[in-house]
């Protein structure tokens, strides 16, 4: 990568890092799309776990006394699940392909039945809900906007949203590093220099939210959060089926 590459790339971890340091979500979805519109799939898949596991190990660490164990355990369990599976198959999609996915997810899971709305304080559905999530961060980088959906959909406050998603993603990450290293055909590696560059500027955007999220609510929160995962999961769907439309041509 070039310098002028390399620095526009700390800057969006920096700034992705905090959106995500102040409302857990977000970042990840924002920078897992720069990553894609500047390298290959593989390639971007990597850089993007690294990024995530520092700044999702940084933020669970900032908020550890928040983590609801109860609702990591069988996340992790369905997330397991769902990595054995996908190795098995080594898929991994177009960038059209990946940004649908990714747009459609929280749309579809406002559309479930009752029962499997989302709940992160139920087993089943942490179960569920982790395998549907490690899918997402297997196919599209990122389980984005169904994991927030997932957490937003209990009684948690937005400290322990945050810091038990954060644990969560600590372990979809790296997963998707193993599955995008090692696993897959067209296995990935990552400089480096870029890899600890983007470790820093993870941090240092995580470390700055921490006294805004302090500052807000528990109703401010909710109230963006939602508005947040809407627009960029719309923002997705519209660049999907554009890029389709496009290809098709």
């Amino acid at each position: 990568m070039s310098p002028l590459l390399i620095s526009l790339l700390c800057l969006a971890m920096v700034g992705t890092a905090f959106l995500s340091g102040i409302f857990g979500m977000a970042g990840g979805m924002i920078l897992i799309g720069v990553l894609l519109a500047l390298l290959p799939v593989p390639e971007a898949m990597m850089l993007h776990g690294v990024t995530q596991m520092a700044s999702n190990g940084w933020r669970a660490l900032l908020w550890w006394r928040y983590v609801r164990w109860s609702a990591v355990a069988p996340y992790i369990l369905g997330c397991a699940a769902a990595l054995l599976l996908w190795s098995l198959w080594r898929y991994v999609p177009s960038k059209p392909v990946a940004l649908l996915l990714l747009g459609l997810a929280p749309f579809l899971a406002r559309l479930a039945p009752a029962s499997y709305r989302p709940n992160p304080e139920s087993v089943r559905q942490g179960t569920i809900y982790g395998a549907a999530c490690m899918t997402l961060i297997l196919l599209t980088g990122v389980s984005g906007p169904l994991i927030d959906t997932f957490f937003l959909g209990g009684k948690l406050d937005r400290r322990e949203i945050v810091a038990t998603k954060a644990m969560c993603q600590i372990f979809g990450h790296a997963a998707k590093l193993i599955y995008f290293g090692a696993v897959i055909e067209q296995a990935a590696s990552v400089d480096p220099i870029v890899a600890a560059l983007a470790v820093i500027a993870s941090m240092i955007g995580t470390s700055l939210a921490a006294k805004v999220l302090l500052a807000m609510t528990d109703r401010q929160y909710r109230s963006w959060a939602n508005r947040i995962i809407t627009a960029i999961a719309g923002y997705y769907v519209a660049h999907g089926a554009v890029l389709i439309v496009l290809t098709a041509r």
